[in-house]
């Protein structure tokens, strides 16, 4: 069990989650310590050296990591999201979906390589397309023994620093075909750094360019144009990951509240004492709706009453940090405006989590156009992937 690890190497983030995001610098030290505690191995089976866990316990870590250090959290998240998703595809999976054994030995190889302690990022986002994979100009083509892949990526956290990049791309020969690719980190990839943001300044979600030859084992699944079906089908790893960091984000800023407070003797006044009141309140109806959101995940993946948690998870946590966020720095007053301050920090961090995809406004939309009786993958002005 990890989680008490968790909670033990939260304090420390949070000691240097300050001058990582006055730098704007990625939290190696952070990255070193998960390294030797085996986090990386979390959601690989335990068949390949891993820790086995499920979708709720990665939850429950990711909440306690980002109540050290948001942007420690939401890289690892990303990582996450990659070994999680090869993890879940189960050998009954694999045949019913008629997936090579060529694809089955390289997700192996992936999965104990992250055992061992390598990381992957997440190389999706687009200028102009976001994290919509239909809309991705990114493109691979077939060439001997594999795949060319050209294209341009933004907000790829931990650009530079990952052993290896989840890069989303096109087929030359049938642009509706969106596939996925693990390219190792090396020739052919280059960091344009670019990350110079509001908040979660310490993930380092630089552009990345990619200009590489990858071996056929490279393609996740051994098949093109799964990646449509995956984020339809199972959309957690790509949705609600999120949600459990920013109701971290959002728990640590309520905490940072109430110790300001306390320093400052602040508690006898009964608006800022309401206004923590309705914060934990807050937090922990939506750390609730993640946990029911993770449970329903590890026991029924995929069905459709799952997937309306999973959205409601990601909706609730982006709204209820960046609130929450707001609510605490005025309980704590002007001084927890100035920079260096927890709050401040806390504040900037919090507003990224309904801006992070899928956003509140399309989580909302999605849930609207489903409660509806309409097809929330399908319907709308413009495609949710």
């Amino acid at each position: 069990m990890l989680l008490p690890e968790a909670r033990r190497l939260a304090p420390r983030f949070a000691a240097r989650a300050g001058a990582s995001d006055r730098d704007g610098t990625f939290p190696a030290d952070d990255f070193a310590e998960l390294r030797a505690a085996g986090f990386f191995g979390l959601l690989v089976p335990a068949r390949l050296g891993g820790s086995g866990a499920g979708f709720g316990e990665y939850a429950e870590i990711a909440y306690e990591l980002a109540r050290g250090n948001g942007a420690t959290a939401l890289i690892f998240n990303m990582h996450a999201s990659v070994t999680g998703a090869l993890g879940g595809i189960t050998d009954e999976l694999a045949e019913a979906l008629g997936l090579p054994a060529e694809a089955l030995a390289a997700r192996d190889g992936f999965l104990r390589a992250a055992a061992e302690g390598s990381w992957y990022a997440v190389a999706m986002s687009e200028r102009g397309a976001g994290s919509r994979l239909s809309r991705m100009a990114t493109t691979y083509e077939p060439v001997d023994g594999g795949y060319r892949i050209s294209g341009a990526k933004t907000f790829c956290s931990g650009a530079g620093h990952a052993d290896g990049y989840l890069v989303a791309a096109r087929s030359t020969d049938d642009p509706g075909r969106v596939s996925q690719f693990l390219v190792p980190a090396g020739d052919g990839l280059k960091v344009e750094p670019t990350w110079d943001a509001l908040g979660m300044r310490a993930t380092g979600s630089h552009d990345l360019h990619v200009d590489v030859t990858v071996p056929a084992t490279a393609l996740l699944g051994g098949l093109e144009g799964l990646a449509l079906v995956a984020a339809q089908l199972a959309p957690h790893w790509m949705v609600a990951s999120y949600a459990a960091v920013y109701v971290g984000v959002a728990r640590a800023a309520v905490d940072a509240a109430i110790e300001h407070v306390n320093n400052r003797g602040l508690g006898g006044l009964p608006a800022v004492r309401a206004r923590i009141g309705r914060a934990d309140a807050a937090v922990s109806a939506a750390h609730l709706t993640v946990r029911e959101a993770a449970r329903r995940v590890d026991e029924a993946p995929g069905e459709a009453e799952t997937n309306r948690w999973v959205w409601r998870a990601k909706l609730l946590a982006g709204t209820t940090a960046a609130e929450v966020a707001a609510s605490m720095l005025e309980a704590a007053g002007t001084s927890a405006m100035r920079r260096g301050h927890p709050l401040e920090r806390l504040y900037r961090d919090a507003r990224a989590g309904s801006l992070q995809p899928a956003t509140s406004d399309v989580c909302a939309d999605w849930l609207g156009v489903e409660a509806l009786g309409g097809d929330p993958d399908t319907d709308g002005v413009a495609p949710r992937w």
